[in-house]
């Protein structure tokens, strides 16, 4: 199983005693948390790894510079924990600051530079003093961006790409009110989000440049992980880590589109390195049925990872056998009968996961990476426009292809074997019908045809403009073999996949009873 690592940008403090079980475990986290305490002395703040490993719920804090601590102290604890068990990433993400955990859980960073350049950068932000706020908002990030847009000010702008249906937006305070008061009266779920520095903003010009000019140069090493950067849209090179810090400042965060691509690209399985599921809701949202992991959030945490590590081994084991050679050395053996292992399945039912990772919400305000929940269930579903990245799903496996021996004729000519057909139009039943349609408008939209609700609206619910209906009506005209499907208002108004399975099911009957 091939896992990600996430760590969280501006979340809640942690709880006090966070850390003692793993502090008490492991020696590389009780060397870390050291290395993090004497930076944090030499700055002028108190131990960080103090509240984290004792039993109680106290707070010494000075300002968010001892929050940020805190929170990569978690962060690179669980990255040890995961180490130590035998979990090994494909990739580390970090969202926003988050980024800079990334850095140092994968070696490019020492932990006591990634401790002091956290320092540095809040500090410029501090001097800022810049009076801006975030907004998250539960639609998809071009709605989000055509909201700031509309308002028209250089420094209100998108900030952050979530998940499908969670944004963030940046900007001044009063700008920022008028936005919430917009997305209110169209009935999209916001929230004001709590955080020390408002970022991701062109506002931040200022603080970006007194970072690279007094921030000090720090060396940085060839890394162990690979680590993906969602403002870059890339892996991290070598790029300078001061300029990495700085230009994240004015950004967008690209978290969607990272997390579509490391799933792409193989990755199946999302480990939040921290203490609540906040990175990996997004990843649930944005791909639907991935195994994520929080182990901080277990009631066992260690039993958690033990259990991914398991998982991971069976399927290495299950992807060995299908790879082994023949006997004759001619290539993989295929036993199509043969199922695979339970724990070949890497991804987990949605409800599963949300069970595995249910944890009291945090008394803190929760950052702006925080999931904007939806409205009661009286409430309209907030609009969402359609997703720009090509769907993410796994592709079947190919077909087994047996070789008859050259010696023995073949029982039945070539020319008798007739190809594999479409079913019938006209004995099409709805689910077939329905399951079409899906696959033809996710293909179209880039969405998963998982995630196209058969009752969404098609403009209401999931964004799609009416000349984009129109088109794609053509398309299931022609599919089905329906000219006057195309020319039918009442499929455009009030669109459903439903209505439209329906209108095709009872058409091409009408038409076979002709």
């Amino acid at each position: 199983m091939d896992s990600v690592f996430v760590m969280p940008g501006t979340v809640a403090a942690p709880r006090g005693g966070i850390l003692c079980d793993l502090h008490n475990r492991y020696e590389t986290v009780r060397e870390t948390l050291s290395r993090i305490d004497k930076a944090a002395r030499e700055m002028g703040l108190p131990n960080i790894s103090t509240r984290l490993v004792e039993q109680n719920e106290t707070s010494d804090r000075r300002g968010p510079e001892v929050q940020y601590l805190e929170i990569f102290a978690v962060s690179i604890a669980t990255h040890h924990m995961l180490i130590a068990e035998g979990v090994k990433p494909v990739a580390i993400v970090g969202q926003s600051i988050g980024e800079l955990w990334a850095l140092a859980a994968a070696g490019h960073l020492s932990v006591e530079d990634a401790a002091r350049l956290a320092v540095a950068r809040s500090q410029v932000l501090t001097q800022q003093g810049w009076g801006g706020k975030m907004l998250a908002v539960g639609v998809d990030g071009r709605r989000a961006e055509s909201l700031a847009e509309l308002i028209n000010h250089p420094h209100l702008v998108l900030a952050c790409e979530n998940a499908p249906r969670q944004s963030v937006i940046s900007g001044p305070e009063a700008l920022i009110e008028h936005v919430e008061r917009v997305a209110d009266a169209l009935g999209w779920p916001s929230l004001q989000l709590d955080v020390p520095h408002p970022t991701h903003t062109p506002a931040m010009a200022q603080a970006a440049r007194a970072l690279r000019e007094t921030a000090p140069r720090v060396p940085y090493g060839a890394g162990r992980w690979r680590v993906r950067s969602p403002w870059m849209g890339r892996d991290v090179g070598d790029d300078d880590p001061v300029d990495l810090v700085a230009g994240a400042l004015t950004a967008r965060v690209r978290m969607l589109h990272t997390i579509r691509e490391l799933h792409a690209a193989g990755a199946d399985a999302f480990v939040e390195c921290g203490e609540w599921p906040v990175v990996t809701k997004f990843v649930e949202a944005s791909i639907p049925g991935v195994q994520c992991v929080v182990p901080l959030s277990e009631s066992d945490p260690v039993e958690a990872v033990r259990a991914l590590v398991a998982d991971s081994t069976d399927v290495g084991t299950f992807r060995s056998r299908l790879a082994a050679p023949s006997r004759n050395g001619d290539g993989p053996v295929v036993r199509v009968s043969e199922p695979a292992p339970a724990g070949a399945v890497a991804t987990l039912p949605v409800a599963d996961l949300l069970t595995r990772t249910a944890v009291p919400a945090p008394a803190a305000p929760v950052s702006y990476v925080a999931p904007v929940s939806a409205p009661a269930p009286a409430a309209p579903a907030p609009p969402a426009a359609p997703v720009t990245v090509a769907p993410v799903a796994v592709a079947p496996a190919p077909p087994a292809v047996v070789a008859a021996p050259a010696a023995v004729a073949p029982t039945v000519a070539p020319a008798a074997v007739a190809p594999a057909a479409s079913p019938s139009p006209a004995g099409l039943d709805y689910d077939t019908v329905l399951t079409e349609l899906r696959t033809l408008y996710g293909d179209f939209l880039g969405y998963p045809p998982d995630l196209l609700g058969e009752d969404d609206g098609l403009e209401a619910d999931l964004g799609v403009e009416s000349l984009k209906q129109v088109a794609l009506l053509g398309r299931v005209s022609d599919r089905f073999d329906l000219p006057d499907l195309r020319s039918d208002s009442s499929l455009l108004t009030a669109g459903t996949l439903r209505r439209i399975a329906e209108t095709v099911v009872r058409a091409r009957a009408e038409a076979a009873g002709r």
